[in-house]
């Protein structure tokens, strides 16, 4: 297979949140996957790579945006916007996980029409990914009915996500916990709305119900708009060790409370990112890094440790193989600079800043999707 390097980094963020930085500055990549990471004495090992010229940038895991409401293809009923994932590609995201189809139009809320929208969606961006952005697709919503057997025959289609719950017709903790055990024992993972209502058809939802039915992830902590009161994001924080989510698309004082006190008790670990689009709240194209500039630079955290929130962490909740820069792990990849104009010298300190980075290439199981992207500000350094 065809080898690329990736050569002369000047920040490489491996994603893992217990080792985020490594003194390394190149990457080679063997087909879809990453090879191995060292110096640039890499490049007289494999002679006649291709060879991509970070130029000082700093390297990224491709980002995750653990909360989208896809539908089919690129397109977004609820925001009548077409090409909203190939946007979210030029802000660094190369994963998506569906928190449901709930915006498909005249969703079925039966039993069977509930599964057979989770097995359509499932394998049609599997064999369709946009623009290559491997989206996790056909997350099942829950609806009253739904049995045992239910889930198996899901799990033999490809299905393994459960939508947020309380978007469905189960809205009652102890059955919403019963079908979240069936789906656990198959290896779904679950997630679940979290806080007040955001559209009609939602419901509110709080710690206790949360706790009553032990979701993987608790989607968006701070809000879908409308986030819980801080006596509940502590119930849930300091009585479990559950995921825990922060969107774009949600209450920012309660994003703050809760990145702080993942810092303060040493849990980072539990934070992913999210955006919650396309939703009432809009498509925010640069969500994922504008979380992790909120975070960076309001709340505290160190951006690589940050950044890792947006990668390694998502990844590792969900079981993915990528999302962290290792030999065996897949090829996405970022590549990014401090932009122009920043008081910042490279993309971790305009993360800090509070700047918003300049991507010059966005790389998907070693090919690369993006060549400066159209919707950053130019980076100062550009990868070529």
């Amino acid at each position: 297979m065809a080898v690329k390097i990736i050569t002369n980094i000047g920040t490489l963020v491996t994603g893992s949140i217990e080792n985020p930085v490594l003194k390394e500055d190149t990457v080679v990549i063997e087909g879809d996957s990453i090879l191995e990471t060292g110096s640039a004495d890499l490049l007289k090992k494999y002679n006649g790579a291709e060879i991509i010229d970070a130029a000082g940038s700093t390297v990224t895991p491709g980002l995750f945006d653990s909360h989208v409401h896809v539908t089919s293809g690129d397109y977004a009923p609820r925001q009548k916007t077409l090409g909203f994932i190939d946007s979210a590609l030029h802000g660094g995201v190369t994963t998506m996980i569906s928190a449901g189809e709930a915006h498909t139009p005249g969703r079925p809320k039966d039993p069977e029409g509930a599964k057979a929208l989770a097995v359509f969606t499932s394998k049609s961006f599997y064999n369709a990914p946009p623009s290559g952005v491997r989206v996790h697709g056909g997350a099942l919503i829950l609806e009253k009915g739904l049995k045992e057997e239910d889930f198996s025959y899901l799990k033999e289609q490809g299905v393994w996500l459960i939508g947020e719950i309380g978007l469905g017709s189960v809205k009652d903790p102890e059955e919403a916990a019963e079908m979240v055990r069936w789906a656990r024992a198959l290896g779904f993972k679950s997630q679940m709305h979290t806080g007040g209502t955001s559209i009609p058809g939602s419901s509110t939802v709080s710690a206790s119900d949360v706790m009553t039915v032990k979701p993987d992830v608790v989607s968006h902590i701070n809000g879908g708009p409308t986030a819980v009161d801080l006596k509940e994001v502590d119930r849930i924080m300091d009585e479990s060790d559950l995921t825990i989510e922060i969107v774009q698309c949600g209450n920012p004082r309660v994003a703050d409370y809760v990145a702080k006190k993942a810092l303060e008790k040493g849990q980072l670990h539990r934070v992913i990112f999210g955006n919650d689009s396309p939703s009432g709240s809009g498509i925010m194209a640069l969500g994922i890094l504008r979380n992790i500039c909120f975070m960076a630079s309001l709340s505290g955290v160190a951006p690589e440790k940050a950044v890792c929130c947006a990668t390694g962490n998502t990844a590792r909740v969900y079981g993915l193989d990528t999302g962290v820069i290792e030999a065996g792990k897949k090829a996405d990849l970022v590549i990014m600079d401090a932009p122009m104009g920043s008081v910042a010298d490279d993309a971790l300190g305009a993360f800090a800043a509070g700047d918003i980075p300049g991507i010059s290439m966005v790389m998907i199981g070693g090919e690369v999707k993006v060549k400066t992207s159209r919707n950053t500000p130019p980076a100062k350094r550009k990868a070529k």
